[in-house]
């Protein structure tokens, strides 16, 4: 009878105990191939942003992480991966997408920020971010990674002013609320408790599957844009100086953008606000305030995280399409002022390396689009990199918790 018993359920348990020695186990993986790398970096893809093994083997070899939201997509022969390939610069490894703001990224770097202590990132700060309501739940759900999360949870201090606010912050999110051990242990950091015994043992041990699972599948679904990247740099001469670029961005601007006056790209106008769709946007933007928002607090957590690793960050506060503004009736005094709090919240602790383009949207072929850089902004931006790329590392924050208040988020002048 035993013996039937094993030839039935012998190979079902020899199978299951394969399956959790591969997922339960730690692994150590081998490198991966340098273009699955150089693919990854310009992918964009939500498993690359979610997962470990892919930007832990990228940033240890030279690449650096380029933190934005949509913009990233918008891939002109002036696009910052374009540039450093064609120029043979430093490679940017592209961590965003639309809908990814602050929250995101202090989720989704967890287990990156041993490997970038104190080496350099850029971050594309949009002020379209900074609205009343913050980060969408929805988005945050899209890009949610419940391996940075857990790796989150495990080093979280309790006593500290920006990770209680951290999890107050993403139990508003419905996929950490509604997530069981996760939620328990976000909940206990929230109160100022460490989370207890029980918890902290399911958290190991979900945290060591999902890293396993990330080193074997993170190499698939992959978005390869290299194409649009090597059609960019066939666009580029072989010397060039800000000046030539730019003429050179203005040129190709001028012609993609023959269709509309707003200075916007042919094929974004004729499928985006052709057709009777632009005239139902006109004034529609009157009541947008990007002054007083929950994202200036969760902005804070990544200035905590690239101050607490020594992080040399370069931040770049993109302009918005005046033309686009005046149509719409959005208040480009409150642009500004905007700008203006968002770079008191960073100078006032000792992050200065801000460009600040919120008052070039009205130059040339700077915008591709409504809010998104294009041709001669792109250019900027290049050069600004470049620029600090090669500078020697400089990092001398002081944190201030205020940043994490309502009073601060709320504020709408004197700063």
């Amino acid at each position: 009878m035993t013996k039937r018993l094993w030839q039935i359920f012998g190979p079902i348990l020899v199978a299951a105990a394969m399956v959790a020695t591969l997922l339960l186990v730690p692994w150590h993986w081998g490198a991966l191939s340098a273009g699955t790398v150089d693919q990854a970096a310009v992918s964009m893809a939500p498993n690359v942003l979610a997962g470990e093994r892919i930007k832990d083997q990228a940033f240890a070899d030279g690449y650096f992480p380029l933190f934005g939201s949509s913009e990233l997509a918008r891939m002109d022969p002036f696009h910052p991966a374009v540039y450093a390939e064609k120029y043979h610069q430093p490679k940017p490894f592209l961590l965003g997408a639309a809908g990814t703001q602050s929250l995101t990224h202090f989720v989704t770097d967890q287990s990156s920020l041993p490997e970038l202590r104190g080496k350099k990132a850029v971050v594309i700060l949009s002020l379209q971010w900074f609205t009343p309501q913050g980060q969408r739940p929805d988005a945050f759900g899209f890009y949610y990674s419940p391996l940075q999360m857990m790796t989150w949870l495990r080093q979280a201090n309790p006593h500290n002013v920006g990770d209680r606010y951290a999890a107050k912050r993403l139990l508003k999110m419905p996929s950490v609320r509604d997530s069981g051990t996760v939620a328990a242990a976000t909940a206990a950091i929230a109160k100022g408790h460490r989370p207890n015994a029980w918890l902290r043992w399911q958290l190991r041990l979900h945290q060591q599957l999902l890293r396993n699972e990330d080193g074997l599948f993170s190499r698939f679904h992959l978005i390869d844009h290299r194409r649009r990247i090597e059609a960019g740099v066939r666009q580029l001469p072989t010397q060039a100086t800000p000046d030539s670029l730019t003429a050179l961005a203005e040129k190709i601007g001028r012609a993609h953008t023959t269709n509309n006056r707003l200075g916007i790209d042919n094929h974004f106008f004729a499928r985006r606000l052709a057709g009777g769709k632009l005239r139902a946007l006109r004034g529609s933007q009157k009541h947008f305030d990007y002054l007083s928002s929950p994202e200036y607090g969760d902005f804070q957590l990544l200035l905590q995280q690239f101050a607490e690793n020594h992080i040399d960050v370069q931040f770049v506060i993109p302009p918005i399409n005046q033309r686009w503004a005046r149509y719409t009736g959005l208040s480009l005094p409150m642009v500004h002022r905007a700008a203006n709090k968002v770079q008191a919240q960073l100078r006032t602790q000792g992050f200065n390396r801000v460009l600040n383009l919120s008052n070039d949207g009205n130059q040339p072929y700077f915008m591709q689009d409504t809010i998104h850089l294009g041709w001669a902004g792109w250019v900027r931006v290049d050069t600004t990199m470049r620029q600090f790329v090669h500078a020697p590392n400089v990092h001398d924050y002081h944190l201030r918790n205020r940043y994490y208040s309502q009073a601060w988020q709320r504020q709408t002048r004197g700063w």
